[in-house]
């Protein structure tokens, strides 16, 4: 039915009656609709196994099928099908059944062309919107499914498990990870999943804000509440309504904030600064942090009572360095990433580049790793991404770092710098912030070779 060409449409015609099959048919056709008519349900079923239609009209009293038994076989076999009953009684009990039972309209006898080209058209501009909708959700559908999670340790499969759990519920939800686990990431993969998702997930980072700047972005504030507040805006609990609202760095709001907050979970109704209007709004709350609450709890640094109205789902997530096995399809799929964003000619990460990103710490977590990726990416001009390329010198495995004299450390650096390079004596002396003549000088006093 794309494209609303009248020429695009095809309609189908039931009826029992000779005269009103042929006089529809006619008039239809006129319009530039392809038209087709059948004498009665059995017919209509052959004709239905054939192709289907986008408008069927159906007689709702014919001998061999009532109008409402066509409609639910038809309704079987495509739900969103757009039936009009035909009936000649127009009684609203008949047409209200009709109705009920997922009609889109009815058309009473004797037929008015009018009303008959006027019922047609706006059918046919239904059935492009349900049309164009579900294209949409499909297509936002694979947005959201393209925003997976990357890893393969079992800490971050139990998680997902934990997500597509928690996704199918309205209850809320405390994320718990250090700086650059990916808190926020979780909490769209949560709201991508459930319900919610054709609505918005609006996000407030209130470790971001101070208080009374704070109070006015997530309540919101009327004209004049403040100086400089020349307009009336929307907060973001106001805009969360029918979505889920995400607060990020929960722990870092102050005890009066603590307790207006605890109010709007528990109510979902607010004012806005400065207003006397009570607003309501439906959202799913979903709250991160990299503190420990509980101990920010027994402080008295954090409300009781609003740890365990956030505290009823926990997900924690582990920080990188105990899933090193996530290393390496994270790197790789950062690389990709931004080797087709800045239209590099990459291939991969050297496998002792590798090594050293398996080797590393990652005090930052993934936030590290990327930004990591992206520079090097940005620096390569080879076909591998060497360790050279990194921000960050971290320890190698398995190396002999033996011997505290000055000639010993500077006989390991070196050694280290041409494994990293692949003994690339240029690149090694940019490392080294010497020059050529000086590395190769320090190569023949150390007799330094390189390994086969």
């Amino acid at each position: 039915m794309q494209g609303a060409s009248s020429s695009n449409v095809k309609i189908l015609v039931v009826d029992d009656e000779f005269s009103v099959r042929s006089s529809l048919k006619a008039w239809l056709q006129e319009e530039g609709y392809t038209v087709d008519v059948a004498a009665g349900g059995k017919e209509a079923l052959g004709k239905l196994a054939e192709q289907d239609w986008d408008i069927y009209f159906i007689d709702l009293m014919m001998p061999d099928m009532s109008g409402l038994e066509l409609q639910r076989k038809i309704n079987e076999v495509y739900p969103n099908s757009t039936i009009i009953i035909i009936t000649a009684y127009a009684s609203v009990d008949s047409a209200v059944e009709a109705m009920k039972t997922g009609a889109y309209d009815y058309l009473s006898k004797p037929f008015d062309p009018d009303h008959l080209n006027l019922l047609v058209r706006n059918a046919i501009e239904r059935k492009m919107l349900v049309e164009e909708t579900t294209k949409l959700r499909k297509s936002l559908d694979r947005v959201f499914s393209s925003k997976e999670i990357i890893g393969e340790s079992p800490g971050i499969k139990e998680m997902l498990d934990q997500i597509r759990t928690v996704a199918e519920v309205d209850s809320t939800v405390l994320i718990h990870g250090e700086s650059g686990t990916g808190k926020e990431l979780v909490a769209r993969a949560i709201h991508a999943n459930s319900h919610r998702r054709y609505s918005p997930i609006i996000t407030i980072n209130c470790g971001a804000l101070p208080e009374s700047l704070l109070e006015s972005e997530l309540f919101g504030h009327e004209k004049g509440a403040f100086t400089g507040a020349q307009y009336a805006r929307k907060g973001k609990l106001e805009m969360a309504d029918g979505g889920t609202l995400f607060l990020d760095e929960i722990g870092n709001i102050s005890p009066k904030l603590q307790m207006e907050l605890l109010r709007v979970l528990e109510e979902k109704k607010f004012y806005r600064v400065g207003g006397n209007r009570e607003i309501k709004s439906d959202f799913r709350t979903i709250a991160a942090t990299n503190k420990d609450l509980a101990a920010a709890k027994d402080r008295e640094e954090f409300r009781s009572d609003l740890y365990y109205r956030l505290n009823v789902i926990v997900i924690d997530i582990p920080p990188l360095r105990d899933r090193r096995v996530d290393i390496r399809p994270l790197a790789e799929y950062f690389l990709d990433q931004y080797v087709r964003q800045m239209n590099k000619s990459i291939t991969g990460i050297s496998p002792e580049a590798m090594k050293w990103l398996e080797n590393y710490d990652w005090p930052g977590n993934v936030r590290e790793l990327e930004n990591a990726i992206e520079r090097a990416v940005v620096i390569c001009k080879d076909k591998e991404i060497q360790p050279l390329h990194f921000p960050f010198r971290g320890s190698k495995p398995d190396e002999d770092v033996s011997g505290n004299s000055l000639d010993d450390i500077q006989r390991n650096h070196i050694t280290k710098v041409l494994e990293e390079t692949g003994w690339n004596i240029s690149k090694a002396a940019v490392v080294l912030d010497i020059d050529r003549v000086t590395l190769y000088n320090r190569i023949k006093k150390y007799n330094l070779k390189k390994e086969s």
